[in-house]
């Protein structure tokens, strides 16, 4: 019997994927060995950042990393770390940001639910939210027309919540920033390039570590040294309520030491799908498509409609 059946939790098949309200990753064993370790012994957390944040860099091609409790404290760590950088009179006064540098410019396509609003998340940071264009158009002059000198970063949200038609592209984003001067944040949670948005540029990127990665629950920030420094250094402030521990950072470490995004076994997955598309289509009352990812990632899943006049039942 399983850790969560002893507690009386029904068993849980998980046909959706890793999500967070599933638990998001079950780890590999060499994952669970190398939490099982770190959680025996003592280390210095402090040094331990430090050389995370080394592995973090080769595995993303940046200067420097930050482990984090997930993708979304990762939001919060970093909208604190352009606001107060490392001055630790402000990083101890955050999110009251008043008379800051504290406005984050967001499209408004971007300002999403993903089991809690990126808005929070930026004002749990101190970010003063500045939500630019519509919800389903947004251009350049918009984004250009926000600036101003109390901006503190641009923010773009890489996911399939967001809105994938009509909204700027982070070229664009980033071409802005280079322009003015200011930090370009992308959140990419559950992206399995590691290496794409520094390549392009961005300032600070944000992974969720038990997403693409499969490790358990945490995150990291990768990106410019000075800034991640300063993410570092939100710990000492708001980064303390969303600590992340030994035995997370242990097993991150592990499970990007063995991520290797070009074995994705795409066809294999398309299969399955396929397979179980047919299977339920073959069901009275019961309609089976296959999409993409709404992103554009790689990622194939089958949509089920029920008949309920058919089935007599409903999808929940």
């Amino acid at each position: 019997m399983g850790i969560y059946q002893q507690l009386g939790l029904k068993q849980v098949i998980n046909a959706s994927g890793k999500m967070t309200a599933l638990g998001a990753s079950a780890v590999h064993p060499s994952i669970a060995q190398a939490m099982g370790e770190a959680a025996m012994d003592y280390v210095e957390i402090s040094e331990l950042m430090i050389v995370a944040g080394r592995h973090i860099a080769e595995a993303t091609g940046a200067e420097d990393g930050c482990p984090t409790s997930g993708a979304a404290a990762g939001i919060a760590i970093s909208v604190a770390a352009v606001i107060a950088g490392c001055h630790l009179s402000l990083i101890e006064r955050l999110p009251l940001s008043e008379g800051l540098n504290n406005k984050i410019i967001i499209q408004k396509g971007h300002a999403v639910h993903f089991g809690a609003s990126v808005q929070q998340m930026i004002a749990l940071g101190g970010g003063k939210v500045v939500e630019v264009g519509h919800a389903n158009q947004v251009e350049a002059d918009h984004l250009r027309e926000a600036i101003d000198d109390q901006t503190a970063a641009l923010l773009y949200v890489k996911s399939h919540h967001a809105i994938q038609k009509g909204m700027q592209s982070l070229d664009t984003m980033l071409q802005l920033g280079r322009e003015f001067g200011i930090p370009v944040i992308v959140d990419a949670a559950a992206e399995e390039d590691l290496r794409r948005y520094v390549a392009m540029g961005a300032d600070l990127v944000i992974y969720s570590g038990g997403k693409a990665i499969g490790g358990p629950t945490s995150g990291f920030i990768t990106g410019r040294a000075d800034l991640v420094a300063a993410c570092r250094a939100q710990y000492k402030g708001v980064g303390r309520a969303m600590k992340v521990g030994k035995e997370a950072i242990a097993g991150l470490l592990a499970a990007l030491g063995q991520y290797d995004p070009e074995k994705q076994n795409v066809p294999e997955q398309r299969r399955r799908v396929e397979w179980l598309a047919g299977e339920l289509n073959s069901l009275p009352g019961v309609k089976a498509v296959i999409a993409q990812d709404e992103a554009g990632r790689a990622i194939y899943r089958v949509q089920v409609q029920l008949d309920e006049r058919v089935t007599k039942m409903t999808a929940r």
